[in-house]
């Protein structure tokens, strides 16, 4: 039996356990990333770990998230991340280089490597053949330092593309279609590739695209294979020689396959307030629109920038309509000035915003009061915008544009003959904005800057023998980690201040959360279906311990935010019968007797609601590391018991 594409890579990298789908892997990884959002924490929690240099072969620190500089703290963070990384071997991207993953894609990915990163979008390297995996900053930190990254080994999902895509659709209509067919759980657990005669027909951004989005699949990662259009892209940008071919092997068996017709597709939009809510724009056409945002690291590439430019060009924004957009790159920025581009997108009335996330994290342009806004990013979770009312449209850049200009949802396809866009064969190389660390002899001269809004990270403690306690809150099916700790510009300066930013915690689902939390001293959380997807951040974990969560009892939960919480000494378990939901409710004084034996090296565990008599199974789906990562208190005393 053949492999896969992922399946090649996993066994390149393999570390310790078997590929069998269920059981738990762990991986060697080349490459880390992270953003100033995450970065912050991921950088303090590996000087705890006491690690002098990265052991890596390349660690990048991008600033592009917390760029909106109201008052000192996000400039503060920065100047941290800046000299922490010069002097653990780490590159450093500056503010103004760009997005993460759009620069990581232009100059560090390679095929059949492996990537970590402290952002759950990181899966963009997908697009050029690389396994790339969100993951939280601590488990990024312990990469980082050499040690091994560990995940449930995962199915195989594949995706057939045939045909080629009509003008005005994009690779944005190719991954809502996907999530329109799986829906944002049908990835849980699997790793999904795209293959098929269709893939030969989209260049490596339009990839790119796809597997971004495929976080909200709950996808592991997706991948696609490098080929001569992988290569073509890495000679334009000066680096064929991370160029290999990989493909999967003719006899590879897949759990699952779905097949997608390019030529079928017409534009798509995902409505609110989720990625897989996805209707045709023709059934939306006519809808008053307030705001367009095109860029993020899902639609912000240079071909993306060109097609915008092209169909607004001698054009003019409709007067009702604000529109933003953010290239995702200095490379792209500089490309889009000297071709006049960037001339025709002003003069349309397009208001440039920095090489950045902005308001894909609801960092500045937020729409007005229960406005529509479209936008080009990859998701559109209640309130993350930034308006809490907004009615955030998820559409691909052509979408965007025609809508822009006539001031109401437009089907770009109606519009006539698509205009050319015609790409460079080189792109322009300048990576100036990317600072090298200083050589390991030289670590002592560089001294790390703290600012007065980093403080300490709160350390879990070993599980209580019995636990005793309040049902604190209850929430329902697909909670975000933007409900459990939400973004935007109030919020994201205090990402290295756990204190100041547990005052923010389910404030989006409970605006008393966190002062009940407080006064009753914590206790355990209940969750619908897919508990945590979204975010790598693990601040929605952290924050959580800090305002004295034990343990969180679900009917499920994403495959990065359990991970996180193990991480920091909060105890997963599921319902063995779903149904069993319905009989707690919050304030419910709740038990589960001999709890810390439980984690120890039970299966199963008893929920007793002390309020009613009732009872539920739970489950506790640990691997041998994990029991004892929460019998520690969490990864780093576990870690620095190992020492």
């Amino acid at each position: 039996m053949g492999y896969t594409i992922a399946q090649k890579i996993i066994k390149e990298h393999l570390v310790c356990g078997e590929m069998v789908a269920g059981k738990e892997i762990g991986l060697k990884i080349d490459q880390t990333l992270t953003q100033d959002a995450t970065g912050t924490m991921a950088y303090l929690q590996f000087e705890a770990m006491g690690i002098d240099r990265v052991k890596t072969e390349l660690s990048v620190a991008y600033i592009d998230h917390n760029t909106l500089q109201a008052g000192f703290e996000n400039a503060d963070d920065h100047r941290y991340i800046q000299t922490v990384t010069k002097k653990h071997g780490i590159r450093f991207s500056r503010p103004g280089n760009g997005i993460c993953h759009q620069v990581h894609l232009e100059r560090f990915s390679k095929p059949g490597k492996t990537l970590i990163g402290s952002d759950s979008h990181t899966p963009t390297a997908g697009g050029i053949g690389m396994l790339g995996m969100g993951a939280g900053g601590l488990d990024v930190a312990v990469a980082m330092g050499g040690g091994t990254y560990y995940i449930t080994m995962p199915k195989m999902i594949k995706v057939n593309l045939v045909g080629s895509l009509s003008d005005y659709v994009g690779a944005k209509d190719v991954i809502l279609e996907v999530l329109r067919l799986l829906g944002v759980k049908g990835g849980v657990g699997a790793i999904v590739e795209y293959g098929g005669e269709g893939v030969k027909t989209l260049s490596v951004p339009q990839r790119a695209t796809i597997t971004n989005m495929g976080a909200e699949l709950g996808a592991t990662t997706s991948i696609f294979p490098s080929d001569e259009v992988t290569k073509a892209f890495l000679k334009a940008e000066n680096r064929e020689e991370d160029w290999i071919e990989l493909s999967s092997d003719e006899d590879a068996v897949f759990d699952a396959e779905y097949t997608v017709d390019l030529s079928a597709l017409k534009p798509l939009a995902a409505c609110p307030h989720s990625p897989d809510n996805v209707k045709a724009v023709a059934e939306l056409s006519g809808m008053k629109i307030n705001q367009v945002c095109i860029g993020s690291c899902t639609n912000s590439s240079l071909a993306d920038m060109l097609t915008v430019a092209a169909m607004l060009k001698g054009k003019t924004v409709h007067p009702d309509v604000s529109l933003s957009i953010s290239p995702g790159s200095k490379q792209v920025y500089t490309m889009l000035a000297e071709c006049g581009a960037l001339a025709d997108l002003i003069n349309a009335g397009a208001r440039i915003l920095e090489c950045a996330c902005g308001p894909c994290i609801g960092m500045g342009f937020s729409p007005q009061s229960a406005g529509v806004s479209l936008r080009t990013f990859n998701r559109n979770f209640l309130a993350r915008s930034g308006t809490a009312d907004a009615q955030v449209y998820l559409v691909s850049p052509e979408t965007a544009a025609a809508s822009a200009i006539v001031g109401v949802f437009t089907d770009p396809t109606t519009l006539g003959k698509a205009p050319k866009v015609e790409m460079p064969s080189v792109f322009k190389i300048n990576d100036n904005l990317i600072e090298m660390p200083v050589a390991a002899e030289d670590m002592d001269s560089v001294t790390v800057q703290r600012g007065p809004n980093i403080k300490p990270i709160p350390v879990g403690k070993a599980p209580d023998d019995n636990l005793a306690c309040e049902l604190i809150l209850k929430v329902g099916d697909d909670i975000t980690t933007d409900h459990i700790m939400p973004a935007g510009t109030k919020v994201l300066p205090y990402r290295s201040n756990v204190p100041k930013l547990s005052e923010f915690c389910f404030t989006v689902c409970d605006k008393d959360f966190p002062e009940r939390a407080k006064k009753k001293g914590g206790g355990v959380i209940l969750g619908g279906v897919n508990y945590g997807q979204g975010s790598s951040r693990e601040h929605a974990a952290l924050v959580p311990l800090y305002l004295g969560i034990k343990a969180v009892v679900a009917k499920s939960f994403a495959r990065i935010h359990v991970a996180n919480l193990i991480n920091f000494g909060i105890v997963p378990m599921t319902l063995a019968n779903p149904d069993d939901y319905d009989n707690f409710a919050e304030g419910d004084q709740i038990e589960i007797a001999g709890f810390a034996a439980a984690v120890a090296g039970a299966t199963e565990a008893t929920l007793v609601n002390k309020t009613n008599g009732k009872t539920a199974k739970l489950c506790l789906n640990l691997s041998a590391r994990q029991r004892e990562m929460l019998l520690a208190g969490g990864c780093l005393n576990y870690t620095k018991n190992a020492k």
